[in-house]
């Protein structure tokens, strides 16, 4: 059985997985028991954004015509952007990913009328119900199957409330080849960084939705992985497309709780303060248009009336139907004195997903040797410039025992055990003596991030974040060269560098498309139906001496 390690000052591994939501543990159980894997979790095994999923799964189970109206449904939502080719394979593995997940344990809600039959629900963007769902709970589902599953394979250990701070190439140690050989490590409990190597080192994330001020996302969706790949020499794509969920609990101590998209699929209305609905004058399918037009519909609307927020209203199907459909948020929203079976909910947008990326191939390889990313961290070419409902779970999934194939099978380049990797090396920094340059760095960048690089852009607003981004960046990457790292610290690292991403990506793209939505450019530009804006990092830099690993990104432009 696997079990949770203590840390010495260096682990070896054949298999390194950075991140433990569902692309990291599905990779792992789809990787060969005779491979020794770590998985490193920033916080409990149990964490990361994959519990927060309360929809589903997207999966054609309807046969032939059902997984091309999803291809034509990905692709449509995606605004022609996705690449076609990864949508079919994707979609097409739909169905054997829901059976391999049956296999290991995991309970999908059944018709009440036909037990046999999984039950599907619709979501926006969808053109039928495709949706396999366990009530509105389904990551959380998710993720004690998988946890239970790793638990059970003796070839996995788990390094619990630890921080990857950085990817070990043979690049910053002075060699011409490149590979990913591991990574340096923090131990959050025990408060020092120790090394893992490993042949293969795979970075499963999660997004970078916290690099904005209100997020349905958990505190750990800082973007670390992206930073990490970006910084050890990988290209990204895409990343102006953040995804704002259009329903989130307006009720600052819920913590920008999500209304799953699932309560509109089952006849949720959006509804004005006065009670009239308003999505019919934004688009023909109205509550059920892709989340990229109902977020700005509902921005618009918060904008034009000058109010807070709008209201989901979802009592007219009673309270046995909603108590059934949705037991888990009625529960928590009633925790704050919200009863959706008597009462429309407030609502608003907030970022929710990260639909860019580390660029991969078809089986999640970065352009670092032995580095793969899967799952939320990568871009696939799946989502475009907006992702379909419910697509994610599939995608980390699909990719997961992608790569997971793949490794198995590629010898690695320049295997670590080869290598000599200096360990951590902290002579040179002292203790933080101002923590709170931390935390006044990290609101500051998340207001920029909210206030200019938002739902509805400008050329101006950009610029305006840009400037502001680039201080903070140089007194972050200061203060990272000349103090020990915590974990806020390396949090704030890697999110100013995705902001910094973020915004060059939207300045990149002069036209409006998905989730990007610029005044200045307010239409399509047809010629732009296969541009990807893809990122090209500067040369990695080597360490200034092999002796001090501490340091070299404070010397990056």
């Amino acid at each position: 059985m696997s079990q949770a390690i203590q840390s010495p000052t260096e682990h070896q591994s054949d298999v390194l997985i950075i991140g433990s939501g569902a692309a990291g543990l599905a990779m792992a159980l789809r990787l060969p028991e005779h491979l020794k894997v770590i998985i490193i979790s920033k916080a409990g095994l149990i964490g990361g954004s994959t519990p927060w999923a309360q929809g589903g799964i997207a999966a054609a189970l309807g046969g032939p015509t059902d997984i091309e109206q999803h291809v034509e449904d990905t692709v449509k939502a995606g605004v022609q952007l996705p690449n076609r080719e990864v949508v079919e394979r994707v979609v097409r593995a739909g169905p054997a990913q829901i059976e391999w997940l049956e296999s290991l344990g995991m309970r999908f809600t059944r018709e009440q009328a036909h037990p046999d039959r999984r039950h599907l629900t619709r979501e926006g963007g969808h053109s039928r119900r495709r949706i396999a769902h366990a009530a509105d709970h389904t990551g959380r589902s998710l993720m004690e199957t998988l946890v239970a599953a790793v638990h059970r394979r003796p070839n996995v250990a788990i390094l619990e409330h630890h921080n990857a701070v950085d990817l070990i190439t043979a690049r910053r140690l002075g060699e011409s080849r490149d590979a990913c050989l591991g990574a340096y490590v923090l131990d959050i409990q025990n408060d020092r960084v120790v090394t893992v190597r490993s042949r293969h080192t795979a970075l499963a994330t999660g997004g970078a939705a916290k690099a904005y001020l209100f997020t349905t996302n958990p505190d750990g969706a800082t973007g670390d992985g992206i930073a990490m790949g970006w910084r050890a020499g990988c290209r990204t794509a895409n990343l102006e497309f953040i995804q704002f969920h259009p329903t989130c609990l307006y009720e600052p101590r819920a913590k920008s709780f999500l209304i799953s998209e699932a309560v509109r699929g089952e006849g949720g209305l959006l509804l004005r303060p006065d009670g009239s609905r308003f999505m019919p004058d934004h688009h023909p399918d109205a509550e059920l248009a892709p989340r990229d037009i109902v977020a700005r519909a509902i921005d618009a609307e918060i904008k034009r009336l000058g109010i807070d927020c709008v209201y989901l209203d979802i009592r007219h199907k009673g309270r046995e139907f909603i108590e059934k459909h949705f037991p888990m948020i009625h529960a928590r929203c009633l925790e704050f004195g919200y009863d959706m079976t008597r009462e429309a909910l407030p609502v608003v947008p907030a970022a929710h997903y990260t639909c860019g990326g580390i660029m991969v191939d078809e089986h999640g390889r970065t352009d670092v040797p032995n580095l793969y990313a899967i799952g939320e961290t990568s871009h696939t070419g799946l989502h475009g410039a907006n992702r379909l409902a419910s697509n994610s779970l599939l995608e980390c999934l699909v990719f997961a025992e992608a790569a997971a194939k793949h490794l198995s099978s590629a010898p690695a380049d320049l295997a670590p055990s080869t290598r000599v990797i200096p360990p951590w090396d902290e002579s040179q920094v002292t203790d933080p003596d101002e923590a709170v340059v931390v935390t006044h760095n990290w609101d500051e960048l998340r207001r920029s991030m909210w206030s200019y690089v938002g739902i509805v852009r400008t050329t101006k607003r950009l610029y305006r974040a840009r400037d502001r981004i680039q201080l903070l960046r140089r007194e972050i990457h200061d203060y990272y060269a000349h103090f020990r790292v915590t974990n806020n610290l390396i949090e704030l690292r890697n999110l100013v560098e995705i902001a910094d991403l973020i915004v060059r990506s939207a300045l990149t793209r002069h036209e409006s498309r998905g989730l990007h939505f610029s005044k200045d450019f307010p239409t399509i530009n047809p010629r732009a139906d296969h541009f990807d804006t893809v990122l090209v990092p500067p040369p990695a830099r080597p360490y200034p001496s092999i002796n001090d690993p501490t340091r070299p990104d404070s010397l990056q432009d």
